[in-house]
């Protein structure tokens, strides 16, 4: 019977555990085995930790109903995993194992999760890929930067993993390999030991197989309730088509154009986001924003290490130290004024749907696809939930994204749950 639950709902997982039904020795196993079966065609991880049995057994001995006890996470390679090296996609950090957890991580451990080991990112966080591939194509990019992470749970062959997002680092990835991410809300939750790009940007991401698993370890993470399932009261959202900041392809202008019946069956009512002037200039600002403080924090690693980094990124950086610093502080400040009208538009019962991304992951494995549907959102510090389930004739993930203010996660969840039926239950879309 125990065979039955190495990939079943999160919550089904941690009561087996709490019950007896399945040894959190056991069901660390198999993911393991899981994991490493399909590594071959994922090559999603960096590093995979060699006690991961020794730290089930202690979860059995410990006892208690933790609500993450004996799950499994893989972790990005940005984020710090005591006893295993932080190398950030790249030949010049240390390869030193990190004396410590980020607090992310060790607040993962209290909660009772299983540290697999660590997942593919791309360098620093920027553009140039690692050798991961996409679940649902080989040929295909998984996105950046969280691509490891997102690969392994789009694969199914881990529940949960942690990710980060300057950019389009998550949204996009998830969309990509068919996986629900969540960005939360920036500055909510401590980034101690994680290497980051742009403090005014860098957010904390989860990746998930299915929307409750995304509520349920988002509810443990953060310590609020989960949201009730009967309680409905998300009664709007306004459906973004993209504000033309990029031309989005065929097949993810189709799910738009079915977006609006989508919402009407899932008892949401659709109107047209009208704020585009608003958004091409948070895309903008984002870059500035970005480029900007990514200059500073990879200065040292710049002057010191140039020629062991990747021309996208010495490009970003070369581009942020000619951006005066008022312009960036310019950016900021109407980023603070397109949040607070934005909370007004929205109130406490909209949201915010669009596309996650251009369309599906782009053949080829020497980029990671565009960001910029995802820089607006970022630079607004939103939380967003990214729900997959539609695909392309392909066999493509599609994925949306659920935008909406900071402390209204619970909408995100609400809306993105009623969502997520009915894009599985569509039929392929013409690539």
């Amino acid at each position: 019977m125990s065979s039955a639950y190495w990939n079943q709902p999160v919550s089904d997982q941690a009561t087996a555990i709490h019950e007896g039904v399945v040894t959190a020795e056991t069901l660390v196993g198999q993911t393991r085995a899981e994991v490493t079966r399909a590594e071959s065609d994922l090559a999603a991880w960096v590093a995979l930790s060699d006690h991961v049995i020794d730290d089930a057994r202690l979860e059995d001995e410990t006892g208690g109903r933790r609500p993450l006890r004996g799950i499994s996470i893989g972790v990005k390679d940005l984020i710090d995993v005591a006893g295993l090296p932080t190398r950030a996609g790249s030949t010049v950090t240390s390869a030193e194992p990190a004396v410590k957890d980020a607090d992310c991580v060790a607040r993962f451990r209290e909660l009772g999760a299983v540290i697999q080991g660590k997942t593919v990112t791309t360098e620093f966080g920027y553009f140039s890929p690692g050798p991961t591939r996409n679940p649902a194509a080989s040929d295909h990019t998984p996105g950046g930067s969280s691509s490891g992470s997102a690969a392994a749970v789009g694969a199914g062959v881990i529940p949960i993993a942690l990710g980060t997002q300057t950019a389009g680092s998550l949204t996009r990835p998830a969309s990509y390999c068919g996986a629900v991410g969540m960005v939360l809300a920036q500055g909510t939750t401590s980034l101690a030991g994680v290497t980051g790009l742009s403090e005014s940007l860098d957010s904390l991401g989860i990746l998930t197989r299915t929307v409750d698993d995304m509520a349920y370890v988002y509810s443990a993470f953060t310590g609020r309730p989960q949201r009730d399932p009967d309680r409905r009261r998300v009664s709007s959202a306004l459906v973004w088509r993209g504000s033309d900041l990029d031309t989005v392809e065929p097949s993810m202008r189709q799910l738009l154009d079915l977006l609006p019946d989508l919402l009407a069956q899932a008892g949401i009512e659709a109107q047209d986001l009208d704020w585009d002037d608003h958004i091409r200039t948070l895309a903008d600002d984002h870059v500035t924003v970005m480029s900007h403080e990514a200059a500073a924090t990879l200065d040292e690693v710049e002057k010191a290490s140039r020629d062991a980094l990747s021309p996208q990124l010495c490009a970003l950086i070369d581009s942020g130290r000619d951006v005066p610093a008022p312009a960036s502080a310019g950016a900021l400040i109407r980023r603070d004024r397109s949040r607070a009208l934005l909370r007004e538009m929205l109130g406490d019962a909209t949201v915010v749907v669009g596309p996650a991304a251009l369309g599906p992951a782009p053949k080829g494995l020497d980029a990671t696809g565009s960001p910029i549907l995802s820089r607006p959102w970022q630079l607004l510090g939103l939380p967003v939930v990214v729900v997959p389930g539609a695909r392309t004739t392909d066999g493509l993930p599609l994925g949306l994204q659920v935008i909406g203010m900071p402390g209204d996660e619970a909408n995100l969840f609400e809306a993105a749950g009623r969502l997520e039926p009915l894009l599985h239950d569509l039929p392929a879309i013409p690539a």
